[in-house]
């Protein structure tokens, strides 16, 4: 067995994401470990939308995203031959992805970060930096928007 038996990489689908989870799946070939690839639906955020939107439509298009982001790590460990195990969480990102990690025992977390600055940060905040300062597994976070 290696260092790392079992990496988390949360993922949200976007472009940059990719480079994260390549660096978790090398390092589950290094260590023989399994990836498990976790996307939250941060339902929160459309709490505001009028009631005149569609909330079922929106509810759809949020779980053919978080469906088509953990397909994506399911494909690259399929490429070399990693075991991928995946979930979908609804619930603020930097929480659930810090329990997630605690409840099922990872070893790692495998993140982004998307290097957001200015009044986007201090407003916002950054998950990285959330999961970084409140999780008790080890965080490795690689820029992903260069």
């Amino acid at each position: 067995m290696g260092l790392y038996e079992r990496i988390l990489v949360p993922t949200d689908g976007s472009d940059g994401v990719e480079r994260a989870i390549r660096h978790a799946v090398d390092l589950a070939v290094d260590h023989g470990a399994t990836v498990h690839a976790l996307y939250v639906v941060n339902s929160a955020s459309y709490a505001g939308m009028p009631m005149e939107s569609s909330w079922e439509g929106i509810d759809e298009m949020l779980r053919s995203d978080a469906e088509d982001a953990v397909s994506m790590v399911e494909a690259l460990g399929d490429d070399y031959e990693v075991p991928v195990e995946t979930a979908i969480l609804d619930g603020s990102p930097s929480k659930e992805i810090v329990r997630y990690a605690e409840t099922e025992d990872c070893d790692l977390i495998v993140m982004g970060t998307h290097g957001r600055g200015g009044i986007d940060r201090l407003l916002l905040g950054s998950v990285a930096e959330k999961v970084v300062r409140s999780s008790s597994v080890p965080v490795l976070t690689v820029r992903v928007n260069d």
